[in-house]
């Protein structure tokens, strides 16, 4: 039979999400606000063209979408580590 969490564990487990989430969406901003528009023209004069398309251009439209599901992974996985470490 498991014990039900306290207040104090149930406030722990919300801040480190909370955390986690915030630390993502940063990541996520930067990848798709920041490489595709504020850093574009940098982008495209100092990393190679993926294609005929120049980076900062494919990070605009294709490289913050695989950011983002890579961040859906990490996100998972990060919380599956916090839940066994509550269940324990």
């Amino acid at each position: 039979m498991s014990k039900l969490p306290t207040e104090q564990e149930k406030r722990d487990y919300w801040s480190h999400n909370i955390r986690w989430v915030l630390i993502l969406l940063s990541i996520w901003f930067l990848a798709s606000f920041g490489c595709g528009i504020l850093f574009r023209t940098w982008l495209d004069e100092n990393f190679p063209k993926i294609g005929s398309a120049p980076f900062g251009f494919w990070m605009a439209q294709q490289g913050s979408i695989i950011v983002f599901v890579l961040l859906l992974i990490a996100y998972a996985r990060i919380m599956g580590k916090l839940d066994k470490e509550v269940e324990n």
